[in-house]
């Protein structure tokens, strides 16, 4: 008697983190049918087979692709066990429309067949998308929160970085990064002068994701400083005329 569209919507706000109880009282559909989607229906798209379980394992579809993802997924996503499979769901700020678009397009390159949704929260949009090979693509999944818990790369995914490395550094600032414009004055022949120059940061609790960002730009020729906020998070600033110049080349501001 539901459309296929209320049951993706209605998944989706589950697979956020909504109890049962809460998206029953919302939408007005029985607890026993919210059950029975989520046992039944969550892979609501056509399956493609996932490269990493195949006898034979080889990287995932559009390699490149799949290094920005990865590098959205360590800065603002997560995966989460549902009760038949699992959803990724990555956080964009509502403030960069094209940011969106992209990563529901990273999301199909990678996953090409599975349906990709956009769940509207405060602030911000969470792309989500049903499938029980997340873990398989992102073995850093898992309990806690990332900062909380060891990150490190999987081989298979260590040389997919070093082929693709501006795509993650791409998929990290678009994440958790900004591209800013610094001022200061200073007295030239008597005269005050106001100085505007570019500058990128990159902030993030997780010393294993922080220390990755880094080292990647080292592999670049991109120069870093870094330091520690008051909240505890790692923060990473480009500031050196050259490094900014290669960063805006391969990244720019976000849009």
């Amino acid at each position: 008697m539901y459309e296929i569209a209320t049951r993706k919507r209605v998944l989706a706000l589950i697979a956020q983190g909504r109890s049962i109880n809460s998206v029953s009282k919302e939408t007005g559909i029985s607890r026993w049918a919210l059950r029975s989607w989520q046992q039944r229906l969550h892979p609501l798209a056509r399956k493609s087979a996932c490269p990493r379980c195949s006898p034979s394992p080889r990287p995932p579809e559009e390699p490149a692709t799949y290094s920005y993802l990865l590098g959205l997924y360590l800065g603002d996503g997560c995966v989460s066990r549902l009760a038949r499979t699992y959803t990724l769901r990555i956080s964009c700020a509502n403030a960069w429309p094209g940011l969106i678009d992209e990563c529901e397009r990273a999301i199909r390159a990678v996953r090409p067949g599975n349906s990709v949704n956009r769940v509207q929260a405060p602030g911000c949009v969470a792309v989500t998308a049903y499938s029980s090979h997340w873990p398989c693509l992102f073995p850093q999944h898992g309990p806690g929160k990332k900062y909380q818990r060891r990150i490190a790369l999987e081989p298979w995914q260590r040389e997919l970085v070093d082929a693709h490395p501006w795509e993650l550094v791409r998929g990290l600032v678009h994440s958790d990064g900004c591209r800013i414009i610094n001022w200061t004055t200073k007295s030239v022949g008597g005269v005050r002068k106001r100085y505007e120059y570019p500058r990128y940061f990159f902030a993030n609790k997780s010393h294993d994701i922080a220390r990755l960002y880094c080292d990647t730009l080292d592999t670049l020729g991109v120069g870093w400083t870094s330091s520690q906020n008051r909240k505890g998070a790692y923060a990473i600033s480009v500031a050196r005329k050259h490094s900014v110049a290669l960063m805006d080349r391969h990244i720019g501001p976000k849009s």
